[in-house]
């Protein structure tokens, strides 16, 4: 097999300092890969006015496999104060270089695994019936429509005479907005398409049947966005009859998902969702494995082309920190997911069960898992640095018995 080129993108703040520790694991491991840098990200924002530089998307074309780190992004007044004096008053309008990677590449398909590790202190735990406490074990994996909904960008302030006589052939919108001045709306829009909800219906219903998961959740408000969420249940009724019958479909409205998943999240195993519902029921199952230092994610287009990244933000503030206090968890997973994405699958399993048995030796825990403030001086108190983490999983990964046919991850983890 040729040597790949993999296109390291490590944006803003803390994704740089985890994304460094995650090849370090990776190059342990055995993933024999060069890395180029794709700029992105705030600086490159400021500097040339454009967060997602052309250089970069040539080359994700070239190829195809990307690790991205984490971006900085703030609100359009905000972002152009902090334009270069000789950009500024040219028109240039900020807009999420990763929400742009999406697009431009069509990564409709977005899936994000929650799945807990035995002994991570920040697990879900509940009263059980008995009055004891008890830990449901959480394996679930969202699959999120990546490019479309209120995530599209198709949004005005101001709508012009073309929008606003649009928005006024809708008798709700005479009925409710039609005294409200122009000049007070500001509109977004939420698009479906035929084609985007099929491909997220079926890449769910596929890795339902290929993972041996007995039910897919459609999570989102068909009862009162009849239109959008209401053409995505029917879709996937139709594709579960048709296709999938021998795997039950669940349908979830998006407010009391939130309150069930703390109820029973060991009843669901694979959820389907648009791009803002499947963001956020994401998020509240990654709270329940130990937050977004856990939470991974791949997004990939029909054309080959696919992106790895953690889903926390940049937190640009301890990405100042003398020493590294970040969780790298989240963005290792994701390289193993890339990992699994190129067939390198006995390699993602040696670095998870690293990563398990570190955890659940619970000798080397970061600040997050020790429930602490994300201050500089929690080193000090004993929470493990980003390098300390990534060290840890690395000397599991060189232990003898990683090495043994006989080792079973899932009986170790």
């Amino acid at each position: 097999m040729s040597r790949r080129t993999i296109v390291v993108m490590p944006g803003d703040g803390i994704g740089r300092l985890v994304l460094n520790e995650t090849i370090r694991i990776l190059k342990v491991a055995g993933f024999d890969a060069d890395y180029v840098t794709g700029d992105i990200g705030w600086e490159f924002w400021c500097k040339e006015g454009n967060p997602l530089p052309k250089r970069t998307i040539a080359l994700l074309e070239k190829y195809k496999i990307g690790l991205f780190g984490a971006i900085t992004s703030k609100p359009k007044e905000d972002a152009t104060k902090e334009l270069a004096a000789v950009l500024q008053n040219k028109g240039l309008v900020y807009s999420s270089p990763i929400v742009g990677l999406r697009q431009y590449f069509k990564l409709d398909i977005c899936i994000r695994p929650c799945k807990s590790y035995q002994g991570n202190p920040l697990n879900f735990i509940r009263r059980g019936k008995d009055g004891g406490i008890e830990e449901p074990k959480v394996d679930v994996v969202i699959f999120r429509q990546n490019t479309e909904g209120l995530y599209s960008g198709v949004e005005w302030s101001n709508p012009d005479n073309i929008v606003y006589a649009a928005l006024t052939s809708h008798p709700k919108f005479v009925k409710n907005f039609a005294n409200v001045p122009r000049e007070d709306l500001a509109i977004s829009t939420r698009i479906f398409t035929k084609t985007g909800t099929t491909r997220i219906v079926m890449a769910a219903f596929n890795y339902a049947k290929k993972k041996g998961y007995k039910s897919v959740t459609l999570c989102e408000k068909p009862n009162v966005i009849r239109e959008t969420s209401g053409m995505m249940f029917r879709l996937a009724k139709e594709i579960q009859r048709k296709k999938f019958p021998e795997i039950e479909l669940w349908n979830t409205n998006i407010d009391a998902q939130m309150m069930w998943l703390t109820k029973n999240p060991e009843n669901y195993g694979v959820i389907v969702a648009g791009n803002m519902f499947g963001d956020i029921v994401s998020d509240g199952f990654a709270g329940l494995i130990g937050g977004l230092g856990f939470a991974c994610s791949a997004q990939m287009s029909e054309d080959g082309i696919a992106v790895f990244e953690p889903t926390h933000g940049s937190a640009p503030k301890y990405a100042d920190y003398a020493i590294s206090i970040v969780n790298p968890i989240a963005m290792v997973e994701s390289a193993c997911m890339m990992l699994d994405y190129l067939e390198e699958k006995e390699i993602a399993i040696r670095i998870r069960k690293a990563v398990a048995e570190v955890i659940k030796e619970g000798k080397i825990q970061t600040y997050d898992m020790m429930r602490m403030n994300g201050n500089a001086d929690v080193i000090s108190k004993g929470a493990a640095s980003t390098r300390q983490m990534a060290d840890g999983i690395i000397e599991k990964l060189k232990a003898k018995h990683f090495n043994n046919p006989d080792y079973e991850y899932e009986k170790n983890s």
